[in-house]
């Protein structure tokens, strides 16, 4: 198979070929690509959804990641969350237009995983 080439942009900030430790991008990428960052995201793909039904879709997230990761998602500008203001509270969970643009990404690599999953786990090459 042929390599694939990195990106101008990305090439340049990789000095000897080297990702560097500090890079902001390892950050990001950290935040997106955990556990439960990933599938949070995946579900807000297909829309608002309140708190409840995120930890339905996320089987076996605590409540403490869910707040955790949802809160990481919203700083980063990647989650929207609206407080609606009735009682009792009622909170609502988008993506902003950067995180529809960074899970249109996501999708195919959720489903490649979802695809090859099972050849990987079995030692299938």
């Amino acid at each position: 198979m042929e390599a694939i080439a990195l990106p101008a942009k990305l090439r340049t900030e990789i000095s000897d070929g080297v990702f560097p430790a500090g890079c902001p991008s390892r950050t990001v990428l950290d935040h997106i690509t955990s556990k439960w960052g990933l599938l949070i995201l995946l579900a807000l793909s297909e829309g608002e959804h309140r708190w409840s039904e995120l930890r339905r879709r996320a089987e076996g997230i605590s409540e403490k990641m869910l707040a955790q990761t949802l809160k990481t998602l919203e700083r980063d500008g990647l989650v929207l969350r609206k407080a609606q203001p009735v009682i009792p509270p009622h909170v609502d969970y988008s993506l902003t237009d950067r995180g529809y643009e960074l899970t249109a990404l996501l999708v195919p690599l959720a489903t490649w995983a979802y695809d090859n999953a099972d050849d990987i786990l079995s030692g299938q090459r």
